[in-house]
């Protein structure tokens, strides 16, 4: 079982459910196509996995490694279920130091 998080960068949205959308929106948009995550993007996951290394011996990561989830804007997280509670909170709050936009598919909601 895992759990998911979207990091991405771009304008804040302005409530859940506008944020649910553009959530969606690029969802439905890269249709499997892969860019090079962008360069925030980038820094972003090189810090997550300096906390949380990726490697084949990792217990947190349920697909790593990490930046295979991400494309442009964004990135998709996927821990395993029983590390996502620590690992969710800290991602969130690094999302936050890095100016970007943290929202849980699962809740509907934006992570602050």
């Amino acid at each position: 079982m895992s759990y998911g998080l979207a990091v991405r960068d771009g304008d804040r949205p302005i409530d859940n459910r506008q944020a649910g959308s553009t959530y969606d929106e690029h969802y439905l948009e890269s249709d499997g196509v892969v860019v090079p995550p962008a360069p925030r993007i980038m820094a972003y996951v090189q810090a997550l996995v300096a906390r949380y290394p990726d490697d084949e011996r990792s217990v947190v990561w349920a697909s790593p490694p990490v930046l295979d989830g991400a494309s442009g804007p964004i990135v998709y997280l996927l821990m395993s279920y029983g590390k996502a509670e620590e690992v969710s909170e800290y991602a969130a709050a690094l999302a936050r130091e890095h100016g970007l936009i943290c929202f849980d598919p699962q809740g509907e909601c934006l992570r602050s």
